[in-house]
């Protein structure tokens, strides 16, 4: 298991490379140049440059997240093509170095969703939390309006400005889409770019709908095993995988966490992993995001990493989101001190599934 960190680049994020590399165990991070909307080519003057910094700090760069699928792909609209030989060319460019995962998603129109960035807990720390009846007296342009408001000023991943400024004329063009429709789009996409990949030696690892469910009446494809399972059934490919969040998937309490990671790492279908807890709160579709200890949330964290050591051992992990703690400020979601303790706990969590396995 690679132990990794999310970093949004020295522009844009608070956190230096040097206080990630302290975290015990860290081996690398899952990187991004969000200064590119979705569509746009990543140049290779940029990845080299990211990957050339996070070398330089005793870090590895293997992993890529949100390499944004521009709208028009999922909608299934004439330009599409236009974008998929976009997407290649990115794909390409990160081949070349040293790339081997990228994570993506096919969320349409808003990716993850929260309703408080900053929820007051009990204990004074803040996290992410969710509840779909504010949701439903919520018009799609409130709540992306108060989610921006509510950001700090810090850009939000999957949340892009120039999408999200023509939200009305997208949700229009979303009018009479179904599941069927948007899984056929996928299908499309994954034809479009698994031959680069294969080529460029990248595996594509597609991350679940966050929260599980759909939102404003447009469907959502990727959040019960049955859609993981139909997903890497789309195109036969080892680059063709999966990126298992726990959070994410654990939002929705019928999806048996530990049983998935289990049953797609036995398959060899998972290429990375964030792990991460939830608290189920009163009422449907209502939790926040908690501490990564079992104890903490709703999740069995050491069923989950029994399950990774046992089936995909080699897998890119990373512990997700985290609280604000000791007076953190930051991306919400992204702060330094929790994560930290949350790689720290992931990693006692598989140092001891691995000795007591050892001793029989």
């Amino acid at each position: 298991m690679k132990m990794t960190f999310r970093w949004f680049g020295k522009a844009s994020d608070p956190i230096p490379l040097q206080y990630v590399r302290q975290i015990p165990g860290m081996t690398g991070i899952m990187g991004v140049l969000d200064q590119y909307a979705a569509g746009e080519v990543w140049p290779e003057e940029e990845i080299k440059n990211l990957v050339d910094e996070v070398h330089g700090a005793g870090l590895e760069c293997e992993v890529i997240e949100s390499v944004n699928v521009h709208e028009d792909i999922k909608l299934g609209l004439p330009s599409r093509d236009e974008y998929i030989a976009n997407y290649c060319t990115t794909l390409e460019n990160l081949g070349k170095y040293g790339i081997k995962v990228v994570i993506y998603n096919f969320m349409p129109v808003f990716d993850w969703l929260r309703t408080e960035l900053y929820h007051q807990n009990e204990d004074g720390s803040t996290c992410m939390y969710y509840n779909h009846a504010d949701v439903e007296g919520m018009t799609p342009l409130e709540i992306v309006q108060r989610t921006a408001r509510d950001s700090g000023g810090f850009t939000l991943p999957g949340w892009e400005p120039e999408r999200l400024g023509k939200l009305a004329e997208v949700l229009d063009l979303y009018k009479g889409m179904t599941p069927e429709k948007l899984r056929a789009n996928y299908k499309y996409f994954l034809e479009g770019i698994i031959p680069t990949c294969e080529k460029a030696g990248i595996r594509m690892a597609v991350h679940p709908d966050d929260p599980a469910w759909d939102m404003f009446g447009i469907p959502r494809i990727c959040n019960t095993r049955d859609d993981l399972d139909a997903i890497v059934r789309m195109v036969d490919s080892d680059s063709n995988a999966l990126c298992i969040c726990s959070g994410s998937l654990g939002s929705k309490p019928s999806n048996d966490v530990p049983a998935i990671f289990r049953e797609f790492g036995e398959r060899g279908k998972i290429a990375a992993a964030h792990v991460r807890n939830v608290k189920y709160l009163e009422g449907e579709k209502h939790f926040q995001e908690s501490a990564h200890l079992s104890a903490a949330g709703s999740l069995d964290m050491e069923a989950i990493m029994e399950a990774i050591h046992d089936t995909c051992p080699d897998v890119y992990v990373r512990p997700d989101h985290g609280r604000m703690i000791w007076g953190e400020t930051g991306r919400p979601g992204y702060p330094l001190y929790d994560r930290a303790l949350g790689a720290v706990y992931l990693n006692g969590l598989y140092e001891a599934i691995s000795k007591i396995k050892e001793r029989g």
